[in-house]
């Protein structure tokens, strides 16, 4: 928490934030033009808040593109905003909303977090269906092999389609498949009205990557969604507490609590 705060700290850090929330996945020269500072300034800073795991980042080809990471604010929320009075806390409920906010002309939900496992104990919670039972509600049924197809499995609904596939499976490194088939069934589970799954049906297939990297004795986990404005409005809420469940599953041994009213 302290490397969180000390990067809040400073101002000209702040404003790299603010930039990033106004259009994520930046490169460094897009960084330094929109801001009055040198690239060595905007170097020194970004290395600060990814310390902080504020910042995050993704190689496309040659470049390598900076995103927010909500992780640490949920962290911070988390751990003290129930311990104060709302009011008094309003300026970091503020901020924690700000950092979450993903621009509607995103292309991407790039969410970073640290869990204490392993990079094998880590890919058998992505891909185990009794793993993922517990932490997303949903059975993944597949082999896991490239092109082999995905079928999803809840309490209410099953979610099959042809073009729901496995893209990359690099165990235990990196995990890449087309998001869900919105099906009615889908939609009577979630609680999806027609003409919002109208908008779902008619965006690009989706695409999840989760990335996973070695971290002393911890492991890096970087989840990266690819999809259009309606889903991400939709799914940038939800990926926080997937990965809080899925994070706690494999430290405690145990489920992430239901929120209470």
């Amino acid at each position: 928490m302290d490397e969180v705060f000390k990067a809040l700290a400073d101002t000209s850090r702040r404003r790299l934030l603010d930039s990033l929330n106004a259009r994520n996945g930046q490169t460094l020269r897009e960084l330094c033009a929109g801001l009055d500072m040198t690239r060595q300034s905007v170097s020194k800073h970004l290395a600060v808040l990814e310390a902080a795991t504020l910042v995050t980042t993704a190689r496309r080809g040659r470049e390598k593109l900076h995103y927010l990471n909500a992780a640490p604010i949920n962290a911070i929320a988390d751990r003290w905003m129930s311990r104060y009075d709302r009011a008094r806390a309003r300026a970091l409920a503020d901020l924690k909303t700000a950092l979450e906010q993903t621009p509607m002309a995103m292309s991407e939900f790039v969410y970073t977090t640290y869990i204490k496992t392993t990079p094998e104990r880590l890919w058998e919670a992505l891909t185990d269906p009794a793993f993922t039972r517990h932490y997303w509600g949903v059975a993944f049924e597949t082999d896991w092999k490239p092109g082999s197809v995905i079928t999803w499995r809840d309490e209410g609904a099953t979610m099959a389609d042809p073009e729901q596939v496995v893209l990359e499976a690099d165990p235990p490194r990196r995990l890449s498949y087309t998001w869900h088939t919105f099906t009615p069934e889908w939609a009577a589970s979630a609680g999806v009205d027609e003409e919002t799954r109208a908008r779902l049906r008619a965006e690009p297939r989706s695409k999840v990557t989760y990335e996973i990297e070695p971290a002393g004795e911890t492991v890096k986990l970087t989840v990266v969604h690819e999809a259009g404005e309606a889903l991400l409005n939709m799914s940038r809420h939800g990926w926080p507490s997937i990965v809080s469940g899925l994070k706690t599953l494999l430290e405690t041994g145990a489920p992430l609590p239901a929120p209470t009213e």
